[in-house]
């Protein structure tokens, strides 16, 4: 009978799953099942099916089934899962190589070099999914990889299978079929220009830019902007020091993006309505600015490549906080946009003196 092992299940009932799989302590598991149950999950969702048969004599494939099963049981089926060093991809392929009693000799080109730009391949569709990768992932994804750390996506696996050969000369694969074709509603089209991460970055940015040159010549302060805007700073800067401070994921530190997206924002998200604060915003307003300054003069020298769409956002975050720091330091606080009253009181009338009632003697005299 046909079996199917996935290395790929997990269960979202584990206690405090979501936070354990930010954290990057996941666990992820292997499981066997009947090939009858697997294939129609795939061809309800449409997705493509390709089975390559692997050219093993009968004492490998006896060995890699061997193994399989031993590492299903209970007791060793749980490993802590990493997306691109030890995933459902790399676990088949040392698998693979342990039954085949040497590693399989793949092609040796390198097709991509970086895990971030493999990621970018395959996220042409999705690149909201990839600002995020962007923002909360470092310069460890921005490391050159050999060919074979390449197939950690299935797909590019499959590919560089094809053309592999056992180390005695044998080809990899005996035989290839499609064993369902799937339909175009499996992947994504592409994203239109004007919904994508670039596009509203740019708007974003002049926004805030036009904002900042309109109250630094009028000397007043539309709050709202600035405190909505850093508080999506302030809220990206939690998620991010978190990954790069506390997070095992791969990658997640350094990422320099900590120094932009700090949790410290939204204090003065906060304290721009407080006028008593405003020398704690003003302080907060030159951190934000000087990190975003130093950051964009050091890219070009550090190894972190960034998304276009990032540098929209880093230009607006530095035209607020700018804007904030000039007003303090011309001795204004920041307030409300209103109408201001024209100086000088209005005088009042004067008040009429009552007069004076004459006594019953002055009457008299009279």
């Amino acid at each position: 009978m046909d079996s199917v092992w996935n290395y790929g299940l997990f269960d979202f009932t584990e206690p405090n799953f979501l936070y354990r799989f930010v954290k990057g302590e996941t666990d992820y598991r292997l499981g066997g099942y009947p090939f009858a149950w697997f294939l129609p999950e795939y061809v309800e969702r449409g997705s493509k099916v390709v089975e390559q048969e692997i050219n093993f004599t009968q004492p490998e494939a006896h060995r890699l089934l061997r193994e399989l099963r031993n590492e299903s049981l209970p007791q060793n089926c749980t490993y802590r899962y990493n997306y691109v060093r030890d995933n459902c991809a790399t676990r088949v392929i040392e698998r693979i190589d342990k039954a085949a009693g040497a590693k399989i000799l793949y092609p040796g080109f390198s097709r991509y070099g970086t895990y971030r730009r493999e990621m970018r391949a395959y996220h042409a569709n999705y690149p909201w999914y990839q600002l995020g990768i962007d923002i909360a992932l470092g310069s460890g994804l921005d490391r050159d990889l050999s060919p074979r750390e390449e197939m950690f996506v299935p797909i590019e696996l499959m590919d560089k299978a094809s053309k592999a050969t056992f180390p005695d000369g044998r080809p990899f694969v005996r035989a290839t079929k499609v064993l369902n074709e799937g339909t175009p509603r499996a992947v994504l089209p592409p994203t239109p220009w004007y919904l994508t991460p670039l596009f509203w970055a740019a708007i974003v940015a002049a926004i805030a830019i036009a904002v900042a040159v309109f109250d630094i010549r009028r000397g007043k302060c539309l709050r709202l902007v600035y405190s909505l805007y850093w508080l999506l700073v302030g809220l990206a800067g939690i998620v991010v020091w978190f990954l790069a401070f506390f997070s095992t994921h791969e990658a997640t530190s350094p990422n320099i993006h900590i120094w932009w997206l700090t949790p410290l924002m939204l204090v003065s998200a906060v304290t721009i309505w407080i006028p008593r604060l405003h020398h704690v915003t003003n302080v907060l307003a030159w951190v934000g600015g000087i990190g975003t300054l130093l950051i964009l003069v050091m890219w070009p020298f550090q190894p972190q490549v960034n998304n276009p769409a990032i540098y929209s956002l880093m230009a607006a975050e530095l035209a607020l906080c700018i804007a904030y720091a000039r007003w303090h330091a011309v001795g204004r606080v920041c307030t409300a946009a209103k109408p201001q009253r024209k100086q000088g009181r209005t005088p009042r009338p004067a008040a009429k003196i009552p007069k004076r009632r004459a006594t019953t003697a002055e009457r008299r005299r009279k």
